[in-house]
């Protein structure tokens, strides 16, 4: 018997952010809105789905915040 299956993270593009000054870099732009989760697929499927998460990341450095 052969069994797929995968387990992961996962990061779902929003759309765009805020226009904030970073904390890291301290350059204002505008930043994007990400949402990662937990994943696991069987058969390439997905089954389940946990520790859902919102923030948004700065375009120049990669910074997090969250939201």
């Amino acid at each position: 018997m052969l069994l797929f299956f995968g387990y992961g993270t996962k990061q779902k593009h929003l759309g765009t952010g805020e226009v904030r000054t970073c904390p890291r870099c301290h350059n204002t732009t505008q930043w994007s809105r990400v949402r990662e989760f937990k994943q696991f697929s069987l058969f390439f499927v997905p089954i389940a789905r946990w520790k859902r998460r919102e923030f948004e990341t700065c375009g120049i450095c990669g910074a997090a915040v969250a939201v």
